[in-house]
Parts: structure tokens; sequence; C-alpha cells
């Protein structure tokens, strides 16, 4: 007899998808392209963001380009474990802001035969890997990593600048006003912190 969360050798399993990059990168225009897809296709879907994202919306997952769907704002990633039965395909959104317990909880979805669709930052404003994203990059079948065009240059941006620099606080909501997409070499110019990996001048 097996328990319920062990893996049958016959069971049919999900799989982990994660969406990541900067702000302004389209990622959860992205999520939720493929969450419209799967409700064409007559599955059962269903999409977490987590509480304190009420940027747009207080329950909505809603872009840039002000595309939505529906969501159910979450406190804590175990609250995605009680409200996913019977779930074809999940949506968690704004997944940098979860505690790291979700990478267990998406591996447990997955492994109960659910379609996991995460979307994130995978770096906060400093440059340094974001909240459970990192696990989640190690441990999906696919990713997919998409890029904002730099404010400053025009190049691929793959960091998200804080404009506001007497914020130090690891989440502050915000959009424009706050956060610009910007390239390695303009974030850098920017930030010049140690561990930048700027090329040491020869002496």
């Amino acid at each position: 007899m097996f328990l319920e969360n062990t893996i049958h050798p016959y069971r049919k399993l999900g799989w982990i998808e994660v969406i990541c990059g900067s702000m302004f990168s389209g990622k959860t225009e992205e999520l939720i392209r493929r969450l419209k897809r799967a409700q064409f296709a007559r599955q059962k879907v269903e999409i977490f963001k987590p509480a304190i994202d009420t940027r747009y919306d207080d329950t909505d997952v809603v872009s840039h380009d002000s595309n939505s769907i529906r969501s159910t704002p979450v406190e804590s990633s175990q609250s995605i474990l009680l409200l996913a039965a019977g779930v074809d395909v999940i949506g968690i959104d704004e997944a940098q802001f979860f505690d790291k317990e979700l990478v267990n909880v998406c591996n447990e979805l997955a492994n109960l035969g659910c379609r996991v669709i995460v979307a994130g930052l995978d770096m906060d404003y400093r440059g340094n890997p974001f909240g459970p994203i990192p696990s989640l990059l190690a441990t999906a079948e696919y990713v997919t990593k998409v890029h904002a065009i730099c404010m400053v240059c025009g190049n691929l941006a793959n960091h998200s600048h804080r404009l506001d620099e007497s914020n130090d606080s690891l989440v502050l909501l915000g959009e424009t006003e706050k956060y610009q997409p910007l390239c390695r070499g303009c974030f850098y110019e920017r930030n010049p912190l140690p561990y930048s990996g700027k090329p040491q001048k020869k002496q």
C-alpha cells in the first residue's frame, strides 16, 4: 500500500515550469498566456499570488499590459496545497515573495500529477538570488528566462534597479516610479558593489 505522497511507478506525474527575469520583462504576461491556453483546453486551472501583492488588484493577477486572470491571494505556500485539490494546472505569480517552503510545495504538487507554472524575479534589487526562485530553477523541468529593455542603453535588461535609494527593504512594491530595468553594465555603473564581478585593473 502506497502512502498518498509516494511516487507510484505507474502514476502519471506532473512537472514544474519557471518563468523568471527582471521587472517589466513580461513574466506575468507569459504566465497568464499559458494559463489561459490551459483554460481553453478545458483543464481545471487555479492561480495563486502572495497576499501582499495588491499593486493592481486585491485578488486578480494583472500584468503590466493590463491583462488579468482570476487568482487567490494566499499568506503562505502551504495554503496552496490546501486549495489545489483536483486541479490540473496551477499558476503561481510573484513567487519570490513566498517562503522557502514553496519549493517543496511545487514538487509535491508535480508529484501528484499537476502542471505547476511559477513566475517571479530571479534577482532582487541588489542583484542577489531572490527567495525560493533559485531552488525552483534547479528542480524545474522547464525554465524560461525573459528580458526587459535597458532604460539607459537599450540592451537586454536582466536587473531590476531601485530608484528609491533611501529604502533598503528587500520587499518594496512598486512600478516605474520605483524601479527600472537595466542591463548588466548600466546596473553596475549605478551599483558599484564589491561582488559586482567587474574586471580588476591590472597593476
